[in-house]
Parts: structure tokens; C-alpha cells; sequence
């Protein structure tokens, strides 16, 4: 007798190896994900320390600005010698360097461009002044009488109120941003330095 040829075991598939290919795809497509979140998030943290350093050098140059403009209008030669207003500049004329830091290097450089312009100009009149008050003395000429003062023919003191306006711009050394402080200021004046300043 003979044998039967013997039988080919059929070989069960298995369910997992046609999953294998998908699974796979899916793991590369969640790798992109990840990355492009890490890239966004990256990006994101950089933009956020970008805005916080502009921030804080336009309030270096903010604060700069203010303090060269106090310091103008804490001396008469603003109103005096206007292109020349600060005494002791660093490299010309109305300019101050400024060290923010401490380490001797100047961070911040501000002009006062244009240089302080009177924009207008009153004469004081002598019915004005306060003749007990001690600023209003120094326009009436021969103090002590009552007949001296000046300007009987068109009634006016040796004073005049102006109104000033001093720009300041200040740049960092580093960024090169520019910040524009402007302020007004009104000051009494003796009315022959007023003529030659103010229109």
C-alpha cells in the first residue's frame, strides 16, 4: 500500500504582520508631529525673548531720554546757547553717552536733535507782576521804587514768559533702535535774551 503524499500544513496568517506596516506609518507620522511641535514651541520661546529684549531696550532708551531732557532743563543754557545745551558732551555738541551696565562702555548715546527751540514768546507786562513776590523782582528795574519800573512807554517788564520744546532721541549701541522723547517746558526769561532765541 502505498502512502498518501503527505499533507502540506497550511500555515495559519498572522493577523499581526500585515498591522506591522501600519503601525509604522502611524509612529513616523506622530515623529513629524512631535517635531513640529518642538520646532513651534522653540520658534514661539524665541519670538517671546526677542519682544522682551525690544521692550526693555526701548525703556533704556526712554529713560535715557528723559534723564538727558531733565538734566537740559535743570541749567539756563538751553535757552542761552540752545545748540550747545549740555555741558560737557561726550562726542559733539548736545550729545550724552550712557553707560546702562557699569562696565564702561556706552550703551546708549542720546542727542538732543533738533537742539531746544523756543516756540513763542510773551512779554510779561508790568501790571502783572506781584511786586511781594520774590521771582517778580528781578523784572522790575530799581527794585525798591514804585517809579522804576520798566517799559513805562509799552508797559512791559524786563521779563518774558516762552514755551520750549526739547527733543531728545537716544540709540542703543547694540540694537540700534532709536526712541524720540519730545517735551515742552515754559520758563521765564529776561526779555533781552528771549529777542535773540525766540521768533
Amino acid at each position: 500500500m502505498t502512502r498518501p503524499p503527505p499533507r502540506r500544513k497550511r500555515m495559519a496568517r498572522r493577523p499581526g504582520r500585515r498591522q506591522q506596516g501600519i503601525t509604522l506609518v502611524v509612529v513616523m507620522v506622530m515623529l513629524v508631529l512631535f517635531t513640529m511641535l518642538a520646532l513651534s514651541t522653540f520658534n514661539l520661546g524665541k519670538s517671546s525673548i526677542q519682544v522682551v529684549g525690544n521692550m526693555q531696550s526701548r525703556d533704556q532708551g526712554i529713560a535715557a531720554s528723559r534723564q538727558v531732557i531733565d538734566e537740559t532743563l535743570s541749567s539756563t543754557r538751553f535757552f542761552n546757547t540752545p545748540t550747545d545745551a549740555l555741558a560737557s558732551p561726550c562726542d559733539t555738541s548736545n550729545t550724552r553717552c550712557i553707560d546702562v551696565n557699569g562696565d564702561g562702555k556706552t550703551d546708549v548715546q542720546t542727542v538732543l536733535t533738533p537742539a531746544p527751540a523756543c516756540v513763542k514768546a510773551r512779554s510779561i507786562k508790568s501790571s502783572e507782576l506781584d511786586f511781594s513776590n520774590t521771582e517778580d523782582k528781578g523784572c522790575i528795574l530799581g527794585g525798591g521804587q514804585s517809579f522804576g519800573v520798566a517799559g513805562t512807554v509799552t508797559g512791559d517788564s524786563l521779563c518774558a514768559d516762552s514755551t520750549w520744546e526739547v527733543s531728545a532721541v537716544s540709540t542703543d549701541m547694540v540694537t540700534e533702535s532709536n526712541v524720540q522723547v519730545v517735551q515742552g517746558v515754559a520758563v521765564r526769561v529776561a526779555k533781552d535774551d528771549i529777542e535773540a532765541s525766540c521768533p
